[in-house]
């Protein structure tokens, strides 16, 4: 590899760090007519897959020069850094080339916007057409959309692809007006519900004739950067259910802002990254996806911004006392699902256990609840033998504020997720 190639390579690599939208895949693609890779649907991200398995993903743009001039990004026109560009063989060929070093299994792929939406889209797809027709490459590729590309270009992207982002940045369009004003959301959201209409008619045609390609077969997925504007967490999930009730959507990514780009008085003077409010809208997204809350029972106008000392769960059970105790053998599966301490995984074998014997809390123990949260929320047969806290809400609080998220054996972050909560 000559020494042009990998300056480029840390310069391109180095601008692409900061979008988050990429970590899983859920797409499978077989290897055929003897071409090189493949892609599992348990998961290709920058650590490990749902199953356990370490893997890399090249995440990298094609070019990090770019006509807008967004107050948050790194590659914003005016900002003052290295610009690179590769073409699109050139990154085609480094793909393969780290594939067969076993350096990566896969390629995220992203770009500055050059000349025009559509010109940039052109050279990616470009990138990826090497890739599949003449190396035939079958391993997992995530293509970041253009927002404002042509619709025909995104069916060719689509059917190349295993997943595409197209990355919605700033949540309200008064905000992003005022820190991208090139973009607006209505150019965003034209290629999400491109792909998204794409997508369910690919299903009804693979219904008719099996051998037809498919289209984003892991779906699409977008981000949004959290604290470089003033919405509050109920505005950021509100639009999270919305973008959820759509089934293209995998996943909504959070990004705490990071202040790259020097001083701009546009945007917030921030010390520290939010990581702790980035964690915690994981953990309510985790919870609209797979524990039946609705975004006005984690936040609303009371309480419009998560509790950054305890996770939105164990929030809203204080905040609820009169759904509780729950009655380990005798309450529904719904309700024992909403107890802190009880994953999704515990909650079935709960289910599945009582139906032989009366549950004791040793044998919550060895199903794996995490008693020292649960405890306070629970009754169960032989309650006596274990002292149940007549506790304050504030006594729970404090108590619990410092412990860790052990349900299930998960905690989830932006880059590695694993299952349960």
């Amino acid at each position: 590899m000559n020494e042009k190639i990998i300056a480029k390579l840390e310069i391109l690599a180095e601008s692409a760090k900061y979008d988050v939208s990429c970590s899983s895949s859920g797409s499978t693609r077989r290897n055929k007519n003897k071409g090189i890779g493949s892609a599992s649907k348990s998961g290709i991200c920058h650590t490990f897959t749902a199953d356990g398995r370490c893997v890399s993903l090249l995440k990298i743009m094609l070019t990090n020069y770019c006509m807008f001039d967004c107050a948050y990004c790194i590659n914003r026109q005016s900002n003052d850094i290295p610009r690179a560009g590769f073409t699109p063989r050139e990154l085609a060929d480094l793909t393969i080339e780290f594939y067969r070093r076993n350096y990566i299994e896969g390629l995220f792929i992203s770009s500055g916007i050059v000349r025009s939406p559509d010109h940039t889209m052109e050279r990616m797809i470009r990138v990826v057409k090497i890739l599949r027709t003449e190396h035939h490459f079958n391993g997992y590729i995530h293509m970041k959309a253009i927002p404002g590309a042509s619709d025909e270009l995104i069916n060719q992207a689509g059917l190349l692809v295993d997943r595409m982002s197209v990355n919605l940045e700033i949540p309200t369009e008064e905000n992003l007006k005022l820190l991208a004003p090139d973009k607006d959301h209505k150019s965003i959201y034209q290629p999400m519900r491109q792909i998204h209409q794409n997508l369910l008619e690919n299903i009804e045609d693979r219904k008719k004739f099996k051998s037809a390609p498919k289209f984003v077969p892991a779906g699409q997925s977008t981000q949004m950067i959290i604290g470089a504007t003033d919405e509050s967490d109920k505005q950021i999930l509100q639009l999270t259910a919305k973008l959820y009730k759509r089934p293209s959507m995998k996943r909504v990514y959070y990004s705490g802002f990071v202040p790259v780009n020097g001083y701009d008085k546009r945007l917030p003077v921030v010390q520290d990254v939010p990581r702790v409010r980035e964690n915690r809208l994981y953990q309510a997204d985790w919870l609209l996806r797979f524990y039946d809350f609705n975004v006005d029972e984690i936040v609303n106008d009371r309480y419009p911004d998560l509790d950054l000392t305890v996770d939105p769960k164990l929030s809203w059970a204080i905040r609820n006392p009169q759904f509780f105790p729950v009655d380990i053998n005798r309450d529904s599966y719904q309700k024992i699902l909403r107890v802190p301490g009880i994953g999704v995984k515990s909650a079935k074998l709960i289910v599945m256990a009582r139906r032989h014997r009366r549950l004791t809390f040793e044998a919550l123990k060895r199903i794996g609840v995490v008693l020292k949260r649960a405890q306070f929320f629970i009754i169960c047969h032989d309650m006596k033998k274990f002292k149940i806290l007549d506790s304050s809400a504030e006594y729970i609080k404090l108590s619990l504020q410092d412990t860790p998220l052990l349900e299930d054996k998960a905690i989830y972050q932006p880059q590695q997720l694993v299952m349960g909560w």
